[in-house]
């Protein structure tokens, strides 16, 4: 792609680093924000520097948050005895969007995958068990994705939390193989967590 100007390719080429973004998706947003007016601009990337600059994780779940602890686990009307446990923030806010969960979260920062470098210590686990063994608990829920990943990742949580003698549940397979949980549909998702089965590691195969 030949450019008239550097300073529009270094702009473009810093685009197209995001996920799913191309070099034409690219050059069309930053041809849009050309087309804006300096205050917008200038707002649209304050915006970004103060998101990375600002932003918090809860120190409770892990969560994205604006504060040291988020607004789901301060809420006084959810359930903190019943912790559901997921990848990352898509999955809260894909959850979230179900309105068949009233209960708090884990976010695990990721899944065990060996071929990607990550193991149980790059993960918030440790953190989990620590969090079950101190605070009352009546239920884990395991909502990770239901692909390879994800079946190792809930393999290895049931055997870490199984000695607590917790009920620990799975979101049920409405989700299919190999799917991603931020891309189910939210009448799939909220029965999935509506009709969550006891985990015994039995998606192991």
């Amino acid at each position: 792609m030949n450019f008239s100007s550097q300073l529009l390719e270094d702009a473009v080429n810093e685009f197209a680093k995001l996920p799913g973004v191309g070099q034409k998706t690219a050059l069309r947003l930053v041809l849009h924000l050309l087309n804006k007016e300096q205050e917008e601009v200038s707002h649209f990337g304050h915006t970004l520097i103060r998101l990375k600059a600002e932003i918090k994780h809860c120190n409770i779940c892990h969560n994205i948050s604006d504060h040291s602890t988020c607004s789901i686990c301060t809420a006084a009307k959810r359930d903190k005895e019943t912790i559901c446990v997921v990848e990352d923030t898509r999955d809260v806010m894909a959850i979230e969007n179900t309105n068949q969960y009233f209960g708090v979260y884990h976010v695990l920062g990721g899944l065990i995958s060996p071929m990607d470098g990550i193991g149980p210590s790059d993960l918030f686990i440790d953190s989990l068990v620590q969090r079950v063994a101190t605070t009352p608990v009546k239920e884990i829920i395991l909502a990770l994705s239901a692909n390879m990943e994800g079946d190792t990742t809930l393999f290895y949580l049931h055997k870490r939390l199984k000695e607590f003698q917790i009920p620990i549940t799975a979101i049920a397979r409405g989700i299919a193989f190999g799917g991603e949980l931020e891309y189910a549909d939210e009448i799939t998702l909220g029965r999935s967590i509506l009709t969550r089965v006891p985990y015994e590691g039995s998606f192991i195969r």
